[in-house]
């Protein structure tokens, strides 16, 4: 396989708060292959001394991490990402096991994360619907919480594990139809791209009464999980928002539906 897919996926961590573990999280990486860390609000000083003794000859990675302000951010330029969760939600999710879903990230020449949450509270409801999969760690239920560094090193080993396997057989490559031609297979729209639309559909759906503020979260929760069944293209993101553009002027030309 020509191209390490591994330097392509971004292991995203939100509002960290020990430098201890970014350390050892960034020295995990290194061992698995991949080297692309993100560090959303980190509340803890990653230059410190204590994360470069613990990243040992992993310090590059600490270097070069990114620090966001945000989760879009993060997240930009991203077409995949995979949360880390054991939280329920308002709306039901498919809790998968990491080697079931972390493979779907290894996709030739497609920008990817994979999300975790602060130490002390996970990633909240908010966090989680930038994800399309989301993935738990099974343990002990006696004693089911992990720390962080322990949660990435686990999933960074599946992921190198898979990357693994496709290296040798490439036509296990996580791609929707895997007999086309790399530069024809079509690729989903950014999470960024997708986020623009959701607040604009989050927009006309309450003017035209079809929301109301109390039932947003809720609501805009399930048009996100159809959504990610559908695996939009560009494209087709773009013909829906004109579609919303032609309903607004739909709504002035003859009134707002929520007075009829």
């Amino acid at each position: 396989m020509s191209e390490n897919i591994l330097a392509n996926i971004r292991i995203v961590l939100v509002e960290p708060a020990g430098a201890l573990n970014v350390g050892s999280i960034a020295r995990v990486m290194k061992n698995m292959g991949l080297t692309r860390l993100v560090l959303v609000n980190p509340r803890c000083d990653i230059r410190d001394e204590s994360a470069r003794i613990m990243a040992v000859h992993a310090v590059d990675v600490l270097d070069n991490a990114v620090v966001a302000s945000s989760l879009p951010e993060a997240l930009a330029g991203c077409r995949k990402a995979i949360a880390t969760t054991v939280r329920s939600r308002s709306v039901p999710i498919n809790l998968e096991a990491p080697p079931a879903a972390l493979p779907w990230l290894l996709t030739p020449n497609i920008e990817s994360a994979l999300i975790f949450g602060a130490e002390d509270r996970g990633l909240s409801n908010d966090e989680l619907k930038y994800a399309q999969k989301f993935v738990c760690v099974q343990s002990n239920p006696d004693y089911p919480s992990l720390n962080l560094a322990q949660a990435v090193a686990i999933c960074s080993y599946e992921l190198y594990q898979a990357w693994l396997k496709m290296s040798d057989n490439p036509a296990q490559t996580v791609v929707s139809q895997p007999t086309l031609r790399e530069e024809s297979i079509p690729t989903n729209a950014p999470i960024d791209v997708l986020e623009g639309y959701y607040q604009h559909l989050e927009e006309v759906l309450l003017e035209i009464g079809y929301l109301y503020p109390h039932t947003v979260p809720v609501k805009m929760e399930k048009f996100r999980r159809l959504y990610n069944k559908a695996n939009l293209q560009p494209e087709e993101v773009a013909m829906l928002r004109g579609i919303l553009r032609q309903v607004r002027w739909a709504i002035k030309q003859g009134g707002n539906p929520k007075s009829d």
